[in-house]
């Protein structure tokens, strides 16, 4: 029992020292799947990343997405668009 407590209250420590995430660099704004599909077929040029795990996308994914999980976002940066509409999804 005061193993599991030691082990609650350094957990508890290490989360509270945690620092927030930074600020994007850029503006973030949610919009909605009726946005999308209306831009879209305005022909608004859109760079779709899927988030998902990889078995998630190729079962079901918007088209013309790409892959991208939430865990490699940070090493393929560069391949996402700095000046164009982004949609993480």
């Amino acid at each position: 029992m005061r193993g599991l407590l030691a082990i609650v209250v350094t957990a508890s420590i290490l989360l509270l020292g945690a620092a927030p995430a930074a600020p994007p660099d850029a503006p973030v704004n949610f919009i909605t799947v009726a946005e999308l599909k209306t831009l879209v077929d305005q022909g608004r040029r859109v760079d779709l990343i899927d988030v998902r795990h990889w078995e998630s996308y190729v079962e079901m994914h918007i088209k013309g997405a790409r892959s991208m999980p939430l865990r490699v976002i940070e090493a393929r940066a560069n391949e996402i668009s700095k000046t164009g509409l982004v949609v993480f999804y």
